[in-house]
């Protein structure tokens, strides 16, 4: 994924207020200026955008609507009309202020999305016009319009609908990253997976389900049991009500090949006591440190000193492997492009299919922040740039008794989040 920053426009006051007559930063942000983009347009370009105002709850994300001057694209980009992008859980701890990679705010958040290509800039040879694309960006994907590096685009199967392309890469690029260049999953092995109902979850186990013979253990609240063993969890096992190293002890005392942590804290040290000789952890998160809407330092300490610690000796002589893994510091987008494309044709063969969860409207994106910050989600959530027609409610796959009481304050709190006009005009 390509490394310019996202938008840097000042949060407005409530009432519709001029912005400086300062050009908007390169890429990620409303189009740009410089270059001579064949299809720039004469007239204004309106653009709502989610915005992050500051560090905290969920009212620091804001719904803005900007007023941008005509688009004109530098060689190598393309504008794309975003009609759904993903929210992930790296967007929640960038909003509490623990994702470093994220430019400071006021910036639009985002890292994938899917949209229709409406102009291409010089020297854009395989992308037109009308092209239907996933999209990746650092951040600055939660937006109606986006202007990206064409080489960080992806047509989509003709199957594919924009949920599911929008669903597919960040959840996915980890899934198969983690199992096959790093835990090198064969037939006959045996996987962990925690969060076995979310994105990365939900992906990891539709690849497991590639190999044969491969076991999965899934972690998941009961209510969710039914829908991750119909997805290829062999053994579901309750988070929280049961040990789950006991319960893995009891069907396969040996342990499991390969341990996907996102929890962190003791949760990693219970990993590697759960691996089996040559076996490998791979340890992609932090979860334990989030408990709330705000950063909250006693988890973050308490996850920090409970985490796992070994020297190399101890290391070698346990036989064992320990990875790391974090999407957002790969830099080699060769490797990123080439596991697009093996994915896209996984997707094309029926192999694997993103599930969606839940569809919400920027306007409703307090919602979905909570949704997937309660842990209510199976599979994706997901954010519709296009407004909110009136009394529609938000699309979920999800069943209608699940966290009922957390469903029920979700919906009885009143929004705070207030649709902003901003207007950037350019010299």
């Amino acid at each position: 994924m390509s490394g310019e920053e996202a938008p840097t426009q000042q949060q407005q006051p409530p009432e519709e207020e001029k912005q400086p007559d300062e050009p908007p930063p390169a890429t990620q942000d409303a189009p740009q200026e410089s270059g001579s983009g064949p299809a720039a347009e004469e007239k204004p370009l309106s653009c709502r955008a989610l915005v992050l105002t500051g560090f905290g709850g969920y009212d620091k994300v804001r719904l803005q609507v900007k007023t941008q001057g005509k688009p004109q694209l530098r060689a190598g980009e393309v504008l794309v009309r975003v009609k759904a992008c993903g929210l992930t859980f790296l967007e929640l701890l960038a909003r509490q202020g623990l994702y470093e990679l994220l430019p400071a705010p006021p910036v639009t958040m985002g890292m994938e999305g899917s949209g229709l290509i409406e102009a291409v800039g010089e020297d854009v040879r395989d992308r037109k016009v009308g092209d239907r694309v996933i999209a990746l960006s650092r951040s600055g994907m939660w937006q109606e319009v986006v202007v990206v590096s064409a080489d960080r685009t992806f047509p989509m199967p003709e199957q594919m609908s924009f949920e599911e392309g929008a669903a597919l890469p960040i959840n996915y690029l980890t899934a198969y990253m983690m199992l096959f260049e790093m835990a090198n999953v064969r037939p006959g092995k045996s996987v962990l997976i925690h969060m076995a109902a979310g994105g990365v979850g939900i992906a990891a186990t539709q690849l497991c389900k590639t190999v044969q013979d491969v076991t999965v253990f899934g972690t998941a609240s009961a209510s969710k049991h039914e829908t991750i063993a119909q997805g290829g969890v062999t053994h579901p096992i309750d988070y929280r009500t049961k040990d789950y190293v006991e319960e893995i002890r009891k069907i396969s005392p040996k342990g499991v090949d390969i341990v996907l942590d996102p929890l962190g804290g003791s949760d990693t040290q219970k990993g590697f006591s759960l691996l089996k000789p040559l076996g490998t952890l791979v340890v992609f998160g932090a979860a334990n440190c989030v408990t709330g809407q705000k950063k909250n330092v006693f988890a973050m300490a308490k996850t920090w000193y409970n985490q796992l610690s070994l020297n190399t000796l101890k290391l070698m002589q346990a036989n064992k492997a320990i990875c790391g893994f974090h999407l957002g510091y790969i830099t080699d987008d060769q490797l990123i492009s080439r596991t697009m494309f093996k994915l896209l044709e996984l997707y094309r063969q029926g192999k694997i299919k993103p599930r969606i969860d839940s569809c919400y409207h920027f306007e409703e994106v307090t919602d979905a922040m909570r949704r997937m910050h309660e842990r209510q989600n199976i599979g994706k959530v997901l954010l519709l740039p296009e407004p909110k027609k009136e009394e529609e409610k938000p699309k979920s796959n999800s069943e209608p008794g699940e966290n009922a009481e957390n469903t029920e304050a979700a919906i009885s709190d009143k929004k705070e989040e207030a649709t902003e006009e901003v207007k950037a005009e350019k010299d």
